[in-house]
């Protein structure tokens, strides 16, 4: 497996349960710093479109269960 250069926002507090983020030639990697083995790949532009539409409140009406 690769060493990835692992970042984390200047927005978490300094303990261990914030998002870290890194980048490879073709993808953006996400992982917990609580369960560093899981790794989230996504490309920039899927990563650019969720934190807009975060951003925006497009998920603050999703609800847990279905429809």
């Amino acid at each position: 497996m690769s060493t990835y250069q692992w970042r984390k926002s200047t927005y978490s507090p300094n303990s261990s349960n914030c998002v870290n983020v890194a980048a490879s030639d073709r993808a953006v990697l996400l992982r917990e710093s609580d369960d560093p083995d899981v790794i989230l790949t996504t490309t920039p532009a899927a990563l650019r479109a969720f934190i807009r539409d975060a951003k925006a409140g497009a998920f603050d009406r999703v609800q847990q269960g279905g429809a």
